[in-house]
Order: C-alpha cells, then structure tokens, then sequence
C-alpha cells in the first residue's frame, strides 16, 4: 500500500480510494497465497492485513416528483403504452422485485381485497397493497391493453409482451431505460429505482421501519436499514434547499 500510494500522482493530496486499496488487498492476498502453497515464503504476511472499509452504497432513488414524470410518460392510448404505466404503477405502489413483477400472474390479484400475493426469495409468501391508483391501471390493462397484446390467446401471467408472451426482466429492463430516458434525460436509472423510491418516500412520510421491510421481503432489517439513511441525506438536503439558515 505504501508502494502505491508513492505511485500516485505529483500534487495530488487525497489519498487512495477504497475501491483501489480492495483491488490492492485482494491481489496481496492471492499472491502471497501462491507464495505460501509453494513453500517460498514461511508467513503470509497478509493474514494479519485487515481489509480495508468500503464506505456504504447507497441505492440511488429519485424524487417523488421524478416518479410522476417518470409514472406519466407511456401513453395509454396503446396497448404497449397501457402495459407499461401499469407495471410502473404497481411496482411504485408495492415495491416489488423487478423479477416477482414479471412473474406475478392473475391469479395471485385480488382486486377485492386491493393486494398482490407475492412469492419471494426462498419462496416465502406475503401479502403487499396496491393502492387505488395503481389497482385502476391494472384493472385498465387487463380490460383493454392484455387482450389486444394475447390476441386471443391465454395467459396466466399479468403481463405480457407485445407477442403475448410472459414479460422477463430484461424486457422490463428495456422498458424502464426507454421511458426514464424519454420522461427524465440525463438521468440513470435502475430496474429496481422505483422499489428504492417505494421504500425511501414511505420512511420519509413517517412509516415504520418493520413495516417497510415486510413490504419489501427482506429476512434482515439490516437490508431495509439503508433507505433510512437514503430518507435522512433526502431530508437534509431539502432542509439546506428551502430553510432560511439551511
């Protein structure tokens, strides 16, 4: 490490990034392990070395007025246009995974009770809202856009492509880029922006923690505990925005 850091560059202060000093420690660490197995050297010095901490990664969300922009951009007077507010309406409303999205299927809607019936990782069921909003574009879909997609064919899942059959996630994955890149230019998204976004914009209205993370199927409240801090840089840098002393 301190070899590298003699390599940086004349004049530069700050010191080696966390992802450089990993790659570092990593390549340390296969190497005296080869030297080790070969009996060249007596200690791996390395076993002593601790790894070096990675700051945390936030996922990257966006505003809730970015989502409206984002929600509004397909047309509804298409079939394709119909498909694809309806997805973004209800993976914004229940924050699901991109994949439990595509998979979901007509049975596991419950238009009466206003929930979808999930089955997550490691096949554990749970019951997520929709919300009236999103559960009036699903019901829109499935009277006008579904039909003229299947063409008169059957299908059990809820959303299909333009010849009928099942979404996958790299269609959805098109899908998202397409209208983010039409509804928001300049700005990346993720398939999973709008799960990100569900969980940041219920911690920021005042919704529980344990709550969240049921919503969401995560088996560790550590996983959830990361939109908190996500929720808390938003609020501070909405308090610096628009208070007089911020």
């Amino acid at each position: 490490f301190a070899w590298r850091y003699s390599r940086r560059s004349p004049g530069k202060k700050h010191s080696i990034r966390s992802s450089t000093q990993a790659r570092l420690h990593s390549s340390l660490k296969r190497f005296y392990g080869f030297l080790a197995r070969g009996r060249r050297v007596e200690i791996d010095p390395t076993l002593k070395l601790d790894p070096p901490k990675k700051p945390p990664r936030f996922p990257k969300t966006l505003s809730e007025f970015d989502v409206e922009a984002l929600l509004a951009q397909p047309d509804p007077g298409t079939a394709l246009g119909l498909r694809d507010r309806a997805m973004l309406e209800v993976l914004y409303a229940s924050g699901l995974r991109v994949s439990e999205l595509v998979r979901l299927k007509l049975a596991e809607v419950s238009f009466d009770m206003g929930v979808v019936r999930i089955f997550g990782k490691g096949s554990k069921e749970r019951l997520v809202p929709l919300g009236e909003e999103a559960l009036a574009w699903l019901a829109r879909y499935l009277k006008e856009g579904q039909p003229a997609l299947l063409r008169k064919r059957a299908s059990d899942y809820v959303f299909v492509t333009g010849r009928g059959a099942p979404m996958t996630r790299q269609a959805f994955w098109h899908l998202i880029k397409k209208r983010a890149g039409q509804a928001l230019p300049g700005k990346s998204l993720s398939p999973h922006t709008l799960r990100h976004a569900f969980a940041t914009h219920l911690l920021n209205h005042g919704a529980d923690l344990r709550v969240v993370q049921m919503l969401l199927g995560h088996a560790d409240i550590s996983t959830t505990q990361i939109y908190t801090h996500v929720a808390r840089e938003r609020l501070k840098a909405l308090h610096q925005k628009h208070h007089p002393r911020g």
